[in-house]
């Protein structure tokens, strides 16, 4: 039986991208900072279950909070980069990417004292169009991507990815990509990889898709943010569908993670017993 991906995106939450018209960045220094408080729940989780996870860690955070850094560190977690600023990838062009992620990499090499080889897109968000972002993603020194989502989807979704881990080939290089996990029904594939479908759909999706990958021999990528174990946090005047998606079932999260860790093992990423033996070539194309 496989161990199962746990990760974690690292960020405040007033920095999701749902809140961006709302909380400017300039702005972002004057609200509270909560998101050591979701961490620290999530590393006291992982060791109660003797469970490893990857922490993919916004550089902006871990400038202004390196302590969370060492902390996961300490744990004997992987961390990895979620870029900068939570500047979603179609909202950048090439240059303005490869400084997000190089200088995210460099502060966080720095406090962990590791290699940073792996990358996930604020809000998945390389898409048709911007696989440019992937041959970067090589040439800036990562080894493996989880921002491909094989859904179809309003804001996100790579629907011609794979649902299993796989090698994309870019004119760089090759690079590994483990995509959030999906529950294939009716034909399309439902997305089934933690966040908002983790505490607003019944717990029985993602329980399914793990199961169902348990099944097929591969490991599922589960993801997770602080500010979902905040139930507390501060509610911004923000639209109506922002609200029901990011306040919905907070007091749900961490119920929930528990049975999952209960129930399926899990490690991080870059855990070298969790790579399976035999990954699927795939080749990106439409560049």
């Amino acid at each position: 039986m496989p161990h199962h991906f746990f990760t974690v995106d690292v960020e405040e939450y007033f920095q999701v991208s749902a809140f961006e018209g709302v909380v400017p960045r300039a702005n972002w220094e004057s609200y509270e900072s909560r998101v050591s408080r979701g961490v620290d729940r999530i590393l006291e989780l992982l060791d109660r279950y003797n469970a490893r996870g990857t922490f993919f860690v916004l550089g902006w955070v871990a400038e202004r909070h390196p302590e969370i850094v060492r902390a996961i560190a300490r744990a004997h977690h992987e961390i990895a980069s979620h870029g900068w600023d939570h500047r979603k990838v179609t909202d950048q062009d090439q240059w303005e990417f490869r400084e997000s992620v190089k200088h995210s990499k460099q502060v966080l090499e720095d406090l962990c004292g590791r290699q940073v080889i792996g990358f996930r897109a604020p809000s998945f968000s390389i898409v048709p169009g911007r696989e440019w972002a992937l041959d970067v993603l090589v040439e800036e020194g990562y080894h493996y991507d989880s921002s491909l989502f094989p859904v179809r989807r309003l804001g996100y979704g790579y629907a011609r990815g794979g649902r299993d881990p796989y090698w994309v080939s870019t004119s760089s290089g090759r690079l590994r990509e483990y995509p959030p996990a999906t529950l294939r029904a009716f034909g399309y594939n439902l997305p089934a990889g933690g966040g908002a479908y983790l505490r607003i759909f019944p717990y029985q999706l993602v329980q399914a898709a793990l199961a169902d990958s348990e099944r097929r021999g591969v490991a599922a990528t589960l993801y997770v943010h602080p500010w979902e174990l905040d139930a507390k946090q501060p509610r911004l005047n923000v639209s109506l569908s922002a609200r029901l998606r990011h306040y919905t079932g907070l007091e749900r999260t961490a119920p929930r993670l528990q049975r999952l860790l209960s129930e399926f093992r899990f490690t991080a990423i870059a855990d070298p017993v969790a790579i399976p033996e035999r990954v699927e070539m795939a080749v990106v194309a439409g560049r």
